[in-house]
């Protein structure tokens, strides 16, 4: 297949998906099934036919409005779809169609999912992180990287780094700094990268919200105990890994070995 045919079809796959994300994001919180019932309109109840379900289509073709009360949807819901869109796209250049990608695409719709729900609610949901740490471990087993051992270890890092953040930020503060849900999902990047990824997404996802936290105090006026939530960053940061890893890595040791 020709590349720009696989780049659409990878594009359509994951705007679908992203699609389901949506449904995710709105009820993961409100402890509702993500099956049942099909989707409908958060305003007025009624249920949205399938031929007006059609990722980013429907909403452009409608005005981003309901068809039976006319109330405006979310601009959110073609967002998301086509950010996933876009990164079925790009892990299906950077990977190949390989195991891996499909593996990893998996990794990155949780993170899209994690990501939106802490904006809205400022919290991470054990129904996505937990299942994505024995995911991870159970996908190690199969791919070349990150292996099993590097993923256990990636696990343990990823739980073991951050609950100590916490720990420390609570005895020097007195103030909880940091939730649990950080830690699990850092646990979860690890059995999905190893212990390396833990360490450049923690990185990362600090000097990115270090950076943001800053514009934000400028901008608004916040003070510094303005509460962020840091696992968008923490998605970012392993987003970054996912892509990037190695070259900054490799970037790392040849600055300090030439330092």
């Amino acid at each position: 297949m020709e590349l720009p045919v696989i780049s659409f079809i990878s594009f359509i796959f994951g705007a679908v998906v992203g699609s389901f994300l949506n449904v995710c994001i709105y009820r993961i919180p409100a402890g509702l099934s993500i099956s049942r019932p099909g989707s409908r309109c958060p305003a007025c109840g009624a249920p949205v036919p399938f031929y007006h379900n059609i990722p980013i289509v429907s909403f452009l073709v409608l005005r981003g409005r309901c068809s039976a009360c006319r109330e405006r949807f979310s601009a959110r819901y073609p967002f998301i779809e086509a950010l996933t869109g876009l990164f079925a796209v790009a892990l299906v250049h950077h990977f190949g169609l390989t195991a891996p990608a499909f593996v990893y695409f998996a990794f990155v719709s949780a993170l899209v999912v994690i990501t939106f729900i802490d904006l809205d609610h400022k919290i991470i949901p054990d129904r996505v992180s937990l299942p994505g740490i024995a995911a991870g471990f159970a996908a190690s087993f199969f791919l070349p990287y990150p292996g099993v051992l590097n993923s256990a270890a990636g696990i343990a890092a990823g739980g073991g780094i951050l609950l100590l953040v916490a720990a420390g930020y609570y005895l020097v503060s007195g103030v909880e700094g940091m939730g649990g849900g950080d830690v699990k999902l850092l646990a979860m990047v690890g059995a999905f990268l190893g212990w390396r990824g833990v360490v450049v997404t923690l990185l990362a996802g600090s000097l990115l919200g270090a950076v943001v936290g800053v514009v934000i105090m400028l901008a608004f006026g916040k003070s510094t105990k303005y509460a962020i939530p840091f696992g968008p960053f923490l998605a970012a940061g392993a987003i970054v890994y996912l892509f990037f890893g190695e070259e900054i890595i490799t970037w790392y040791v040849r600055t300090a070995i030439g330092a």
